[in-house]
């Protein structure tokens, strides 16, 4: 069983951004994203399968319908926030991070079900 680990503080994160963080050995892209409806955070592996490269932390955030996206910088296939799925190649997904803000201090760890490289 895993326990939260903290990565910084939301006001380190500018709105609409990325940024990396090692845990656990593994590098996370943890995302602040404003919406509508107020402020969102999303984790992801910070690795992207298709150029091989950890860089999905500087990607592009979007949107596709309903879905939240980020772009990969190298060849901008576009990962699911909430799920990893790649929504140019179903077949692929990023592992997934569970993210929380409490009093302003952001903790990420694994989704059940996903093991932590």
């Amino acid at each position: 069983m895993s326990k939260p680990v903290y990565i910084c503080r939301i006001d380190d994160i500018s709105p609409n951004t990325g940024v990396c963080a090692l845990v656990a050995g593994q590098q996370v892209a943890l995302f602040r994203v404003a919406t509508p409806e107020g402020e969102s955070l999303y984790a992801l592996a910070n690795h992207d399968p298709f150029s091989k490269a950890n860089v999905l932390s500087r990607g592009l955030l979007g949107s596709a319908g309903e879905r939240l996206f980020v772009a990969s910088p190298v060849y901008k296939q576009r990962f699911d926030l909430c799920t990893g799925e790649c929504l140019d190649h179903p077949e692929l997904r990023v592992q997934t991070w569970q993210v929380q803000c409490l009093d302003g201090d952001i903790y990420v760890e694994p989704r059940s079900g996903q093991i932590a490289a």
